[in-house]
């Protein structure tokens, strides 16, 4: 895939890989970047055992672990045949949908807990991510060598200042970051130094998503100035949802109007859905001879009828057996279970309303104009929930659109776009960031009057230290101490809010507010100064 990019200014050879670790399948896209040339976006779309498993350029977000803690299969080599067989008899443990165990806990995502597979014996969660990581770079490394003439010292000369653009869901912050990073290091892709920590960069599913759009024919040159995108990313776990409007100044320079959006709503909960349909709530299998089955005719499901499913008029099959299987009061026969696709078009339900809420919550909030809805990511492959986002979508005067190219190969295609181009210029802070401060007394206010048990006198033996507002985005802070000495060794609590009030005050209004790091400096005042105000602007 070339690119609109420039010719490659460096002056020497660079690599460039993005990992794509999504909750069921995970994709790789590289560049290599030579001196004087445009650089062009590949995808690794060869992988052991690949020729096993249906699929473009994405493996299955797998591992298999033995007693000892040790890597035994991973990716498309865990899903070959037999292997279930042979985990069983070795007593491997099995890890899938690892990476949701680092979700934000307190974005809505305690439903999601009690579906996650647990982490195997012994195992944290930043280790299986470590594993997968450096099972990947193994497997672009292979890929790499074995693809381009003079492989072999192609991978010697870049190898060892490898940069990686890791992408995550919307609304992922400083901690899951920081465990990426972690898993990062672990795994041997990087030193931890910071010359190791500078070659890795994030990128959110959404903004990769729209590079990839504009990349592959989004109309993004014939938009107006000031006109907006949604761009919604439905993956195996999450639905991303962000929202972009073009800028005056360039046809394809974008800024950021909401705050990105992250939903576990993903083609995964389509899946859970079935499996709740026909253990539960119909209880279709509860007294068949089926019912112990019912794991593997959901995968069945999730792997055929959920993906070929466009017509809830029709009966829908689950083909998982043979055609010696039948169980006629359960609706079995010759190995197919038989669904009604009006139930089938309900498993959809909650995510076909998560996009279609979304989006007319951004559209009603009447700050950009919309025009265009870019549907990406595995799940949105499928032909239902295009069809029934954009029956729900049309009356508003919006566009659905897929791009002309495989959308399960969004967020890996588009992260390298994002460290060539950069297209969005301006983004939505997620929340308040600050450090908290002490304000003069003012008797005359009632909630200083409400808080006057906490008086304290500063070193003058004035009451409390003052902060003085400057502008919108920037305040003037002074401490103060009794002795010059304690001048040399500072530090400060950066917080951040994630509570209901619009204009958080108080410490103790409500426990919105969270101590998200600590800096300390050794260095004299006057520089720790300068080097938190530089903190504070990235």
């Amino acid at each position: 895939m070339s690119t609109k990019s420039t010719p490659y200014a460096g002056s020497r050879r660079k690599l460039v890989l993005a990992f794509d670790i999504g909750t069921t399948y995970s994709g790789i896209s590289y560049s290599i970047l030579d001196p004087g040339q445009a650089p062009e976006i590949k995808s690794v779309n060869r992988f052991p055992g690949h020729e096993q498993i249906r699929g473009e350029s994405k493996i299955p977000t797998i591992i298999y672990y033995d007693s000892t803690g040790a890597v035994r299969a991973a990716g498309a080599e865990a899903m070959r045949e037999g292997i279930s067989e042979t985990a069983l008899d070795e007593g491997w443990v099995k890890s899938e949908w690892f990476k949701l165990h680092i979700r934000p806990k307190a974005a809505g995502a305690d439903c999601v807990t009690s579906m996650l597979p647990p982490l195997p014996p012994g195992k944290t969660v930043t280790q299986v991510l470590a594993d997968f990581l450096h099972y990947f770079r193994d497997c672009a490394m292979t890929y790499i060598k074995g693809t381009h003439p003079n492989g072999e010292d192609l991978w010697r000369s870049v190898s060892s200042d490898i940069e990686y653009v890791i992408s995550h869901p919307n609304g992922w912050e400083g901690y899951q970051q920081s465990q990426i990073r972690s898993a990062i290091v672990l795994a041997g892709l990087i030193p931890d130094s910071v010359d190791g920590n500078s070659r890795v960069t994030f990128v959110t599913e959404g903004e990769a998503s729209l590079h990839f759009a504009i990349d592959y024919g989004f109309p993004a040159t014939s938009m107006k100035a000031g006109q907006g995108v949604i761009i919604v990313d439905a993956g195996g776990g999450t639905i991303d949802i962000s929202a972009y409007r073009k800028k005056e100044d360039s046809s394809c320079k974008f800024e950021e109007t909401a705050i990105p959006q992250c939903h576990f709503f993903g083609s995964v909960f389509v899946s859970v859905q079935a499996k709740v349909f026909l253990d539960e709530y119909q209880a279709y299998l509860k007294e068949s001879d089926f019912h112990e089955d019912l794991d593997h005719i959901v995968r069945c499901f999730d792997k055929s009828t959920k993906v070929r499913f466009q017509n809830e008029a029709q009966m829908e099959y689950i083909k998982f057996g043979g055609t010696r299987d039948n169980d006629p009061s359960c609706g079995i026969r010759y190995g197919q279970l038989k669904l009604p696709g009006v139930e089938v078009a309900k498993f959809f339900g909650p995510s076909v309303q998560c996009v279609v809420n979304s989006v007319l919550n951004l559209i009603n909030q009447g700050r950009t104009p919309f025009k265009y809805i870019v549907l990406v990511g595995g799940f949105s492959a499928s032909e239902w929930l295009v069809s029934k986002v954009d029956e729900a979508l049309k009356p508003y005067g919006l566009s659905v659109i897929r791009p002309d190219s495989p959308v399960n190969k969004a967020v890996s295609d588009g992260a390298v776009s994002f460290y060539l181009n950069r297209c969005v210029r301006v983004r939505v802070a997620k929340m308040p960031y600050g450090i908290m401060c002490n304000q003069y007394y003012r008797p005359e206010d009632h909630e200083h009057q409400a808080r006057k048990s906490q008086l304290i006198k500063d070193a003058t033996g004035e009451l409390n230290a003052a902060a003085s507002e400057e502008d919108e985005f920037s305040r003037t802070f002074w401490h103060q101490v009794g002795v010059e000495e304690q001048l040399t060794d500072y530090g400060v609590d950066i917080w951040c809010y994630q509570g209901l009030e619009a204009h958080p005050k108080w410490r103790d209004s409500d426990g919105g507010k969270k101590s998200l790091c600590s800096l300390r400096s050794s260095s004299p005042i006057h520089v720790f100064a300068r080097e938190l105000s530089s903190f504070m602007q990235d």
